[in-house]
């Protein structure tokens, strides 16, 4: 498994909006530019995000993205399978009918395990959490931590 660049771009945004006053609008040129996230990309992400309910897209002169819960309540795993979908790690796990043998198969239930931990370990990642233990908001180029 490995996370899509669309999944770390919307975890990029995610942790900025986090890191602004609650209800605050913020541009998306201005998260593009402060997280390192391609414009054009930005948009298409923030239409998943918002599909799913995680930030607003504000029309308008001022518009931008905001956030509609608090940090507290947004996961790694709400973000990463928003864009991603849910993780499955392999064919018999989203689809058990996809093979026969997934009911008495030692290898499936291996999978079913791994799955579990991880989606566990990105459940217990709030946002919150992850800003209290210091975040990659700023740059390496800014000298900032």
């Amino acid at each position: 498994m490995r996370l899509t660049r669309s999944g770390e771009y919307a975890v990029r945004c995610i942790l900025y909006l986090c890191s602004q006053r609650t209800g605050e609008v913020c541009s998306r040129k201005q998260i593009a530019r402060e997280m390192d996230i391609p414009y054009e990309f930005l948009g298409k992400i923030a239409q998943d995000l918002a599909r799913h309910g995680l930030v607003e897209l504000v029309q308008g002169s001022k518009g931008g993205l905001r956030l509609l819960h608090s940090p507290h309540e947004i996961t790694l795993l709400d973000v990463v399978e928003a864009i991603n979908g849910e993780i499955g790690l392999n064919d018999c796990v989203v689809r058990p009918d996809s093979c026969r043998r997934s009911p008495t198969c030692t290898v499936h239930r291996v999978w079913l395990e791994a799955r579990s931990q991880v989606r566990d370990t990105l459940r217990r990642a709030t946002f919150a959490r992850l800003l209290d233990q210091g975040t990659c908001l700023a740059s390496p180029e800014d000298g900032k931590p």
